[in-house]
């Protein structure tokens, strides 16, 4: 019998010792063939089979050492894929089996699945109500945009199938969040995007991500660019639409992610702050209070959100899955020393400690911190390299955010004292 990794905590009295993985029990299998896809490319870059899959001592191995290196009162696991719900419910009936024979007496076990949707019916939704999943559900907006990159293996609109998915959570009482890949062509409808999210899909969070791949994301892994091959901020390489643009043609110009991010704030603010979540707007305004982020991708560290394929193998980050950034397997290193190793932290800390001058002196730092390091693929307008590709449309946001802050301030101290 294989000899399992022994792991344990390090012996720091009172510290909390926590991590998150994205877990890939399918690899990038999918029902669809969204053209904006970051991770249907991995088939063959990983060299997967045609369907792979987690097998139960792979699962039970992530299980139990992912618990282990854990000990805050709760710890999270996240479904992703590819398509995750292509495994079936027996997979994850054999999840929460695993889950709570592994957990400590202390620990609250939660669960999310990221998905498209077009595969739940009532079975699953029975059973992601029954274990307290909380849905991540993928929606760009209205059926016209939403249809234009999100399609079958055939080329059919998913939209329909998107919306039944949402109205069988909803009438069974299944949280979920709404995930928006801002692309080329929504970015271009911010509020009629904003306003199909937050009044007909209503979910508990609204999540916007921004589509950005630099043009050869299918070979080359980030931060391994060669800087003399680096745009300049601003030029035509650097904006969408450009015949040698850096980015494929999907993604979103720096420009309208400014644009939509601004619009939908303005909406927001006007109608539906307090009453709708939008993570994007809610740790802005954190942070301009002086509170942590809420999000990997504001936070000044990043390196605890890894991410953990079908087969075992741990990578840093889940935009960073490419061999370089591989940390090794579970079945031959325990998931909190690669969770907890210095590669791990020197990758953390690296957002910070390779920001451009241009970077740490911009007056937005404490809110953007570069954003995510896998975007920082142009050069500042002195040429230092490694600027965040949507730089222009983030200062521009954040700017906006700014302006708008003694008002908020304002209704936060009335807020306190209406509950004094």
């Amino acid at each position: 019998m294989t000899q399992r990794p022994a792991f344990s905590l390090p012996q720091q009295p009172g510290a909390t010792h926590c991590f998150h993985a994205m877990v890939k029990p399918v690899g990038s299998a999918c029902n669809l063939n969204c053209t904006y896809c970051y991770y249907l490319s991995k088939a063959d870059l990983l060299h997967q089979p045609r369907l792979p899959r987690m097998s139960d001592d792979t699962l039970e191995e992530h299980i139990r050492q992912y618990i282990e290196a854990q000990n805050g009162d709760e710890v999270v696991f996240s479904w992703q894929g590819g398509e995750p719900t292509l495994l079936g419910l027996d997979f994850f009936r054999r999840v929460v089996e695993l889950q709570d024979r592994h957990r400590r007496p202390f620990q609250r076990i939660e669960n999310d699945l990221q998905t498209n949707g077009t595969l739940l019916d009532d079975e699953w939704v029975d059973f992601l109500k029954e274990h307290r999943f909380l849905v991540g559900l993928s929606i760009d907006g209205p059926a016209d945009l939403h249809d234009r990159h999100r399609i079958t293996r055939g080329g059919q609109p998913t939209h329909a199938k998107v919306m039944d998915a949402m109205q069988r959570l909803r009438a069974r009482g299944v949280p979920f969040n709404a995930l928006c890949v801002v692309n080329r062509d929504n970015a271009r409808k911010p509020r009629e995007v904003y306003r199909f999210l937050a009044d007909e899909v209503r979910p508990g969070v609204i999540q916007f991500i921004p589509c950005v791949e630099p043009a050869d994301f299918r070979q080359a892994a980030p931060a391994n660019w060669r800087a003399e091959d680096l745009p300049i901020v601003n030029s035509p390489r650097a904006r969408l639409g450009s015949p040698d643009s850096i980015v494929t043609d999907w993604s979103v110009d720096p420009a309208d992610w400014g644009t939509f991010l601004c619009e939908t704030w303005d909406a927001w603010i006007k109608r539906d702050y307090g009453r709708v979540h939008v993570d994007h707007f809610e740790s802005a305004i954190a942070q301009s209070l002086g509170l942590p982020a809420q999000k990997c991708t504001t936070a000044e560290f990043c390196g605890k959100a890894l991410a953990i394929e079908h087969n075992g193998d741990a990578y840093c980050c889940d935009h960073f899955v490419y061999d370089e950034f591989r940390l090794g397997n579970i079945h031959d290193t325990h998931w909190g020393e690669m969770a907890y190793s210095e590669r791990q932290q020197r990758f953390g800390y690296a957002k910070r400690d390779t920001l451009p001058a241009y970077c740490r002196e911009c007056p937005h730092l404490d809110l953007c911190w570069g954003e995510c390091p896998k975007n920082r693929f142009v050069r500042t307008p002195g040429g230092e390299p490694g600027l965040n590709y949507l730089c222009p449309g983030l200062k521009r946001f954040f700017a906006h955010v700014r302006r708008d802050m003694p008002g908020i301030i304002r209704r936060i101290r009335q807020d306190q004292r209406r509950t004094t």
